[in-house]
């Protein structure tokens, strides 16, 4: 049997297999000139759509007009994403300089968790966006008793903790597989896909599992989502013409960014755990671009956000 070591090499010997204290990530691409203009472009990426979702919590949280349960579920849903894009890039940039990308075992099971924790942890909290649109647009008279300040707060820590369930769960199960062998993952970051594959032992049975907790259940939750705002569009263009366009407006909102979260995921997790030539474009998109476009997708479909920007800049500006 296998049994984990620590130590500053990449294995050690115990019996007659080589203890994997590490992983090797074989990146992007192993060309270095392409390792460069990757580098540029998610630099200049990351620099300027980060600030931004820090400028849409710092415009919500300072803006007494924003103060409805939707445009905090939006803020703690920027905060999630800016969480999200810390676990995987930094790491991803810093090793495109690195000619031996490699992350310890520790290290590995970091990302693992955290990953899981900030992915499931954003599922709940659309879901909770998708019931405050339901009693918005299907109980108006109730909306500000049902939805409550209180009642937000509970919502945004019960997707913290089913996220920390999911995450948990995930981790243990990875963590008792004895790794003997071959340490190389292509890709940039720690992933149960990829992970569970390089064990010496035979983890059909978890596969399995892990396709249902993380696979079947993504998969569910994003027909039951797409089910919802169908109805809910529905809804809204055969009621009453008061506030139709923006109501419309924001569930198809809403949708663009539930296919977007859920789309990348469900390509990586519900299908057998095997290589495909996209898996890494996927897995940009799925860590990087998409988590810190949702919230600027949100502002740029949205004129009151934009217009309390506008007034946060020209408030800065004058006291400048």
């Amino acid at each position: 049997m296998c049994l984990l070591q620590g130590g500053p090499t990449t294995g050690t010997q115990q019996g007659n297999h080589s203890v994997v204290m590490e992983f090797v990530l074989l990146g992007l691409s192993q060309a270095r000139e392409v390792q460069l203009l990757l580098f540029v472009l998610f630099l200049i990426f990351y620099s300027l759509v980060l600030p931004g979702n820090v400028l849409i919590i710092l415009t919500i949280r300072s803006d007494p007009r924003l103060g409805s349960p939707m445009y905090f579920f939006l803020a703690n849903l920027a905060f999630l994403d800016i969480c999200y894009c810390s676990v995987t890039p930094p790491k991803m940039l810093a090793d495109f300089f690195s000619r031996h990308k490699t992350i310890s075992y520790k290290g590995c099971m970091a990302q693992l968790f955290f990953l899981h924790l900030l992915g499931g942890s954003e599922v709940f909290l659309l879901i909770g966006m998708a019931i405050d649109r339901y009693v918005a647009i299907c109980h108006p008279l109730h909306y500000s008793i049902v939805v409550s300040r209180p009642v937000c707060s509970a919502m945004v820590v019960g997707s913290w903790c089913l996220g920390f369930v999911h995450s948990i769960i995930q981790v243990i199960l990875i963590v008792p597989l004895p790794f003997c062998g071959p340490n190389k993952l292509d890709n940039f970051f720690c992933d149960i896909t990829q992970l569970v594959k390089l064990a010496c032992v035979d983890t059909y049975v978890l596969e399995l599992f892990m396709f249902v907790n993380s696979g079947v259940s993504t998969l569910i939750g994003f027909i039951l989502l797409i089910i919802s705002y169908g109805i809910l569009l529905v809804k809204v263009r055969t009621g009453s013409s008061q506030g139709k366009s923006k109501a419309a407006s924001t569930c198809i909102t809403h949708m663009i960014i539930v296919v977007i979260m859920f789309g990348p995921a469900i390509y990586i997790y519900c299908r057998p755990f095997l290589e495909f030539p996209f898996d890494k474009v996927v897995a940009i998109f799925h860590t990087m671009v998409f988590p810190l476009m949702n919230p600027m997708i949100y502002t740029l479909r949205n004129k009151e956000i934009k217009q309390a920007m506008r007034r946060l800049l020209c408030k800065h500006r004058t006291l400048a």
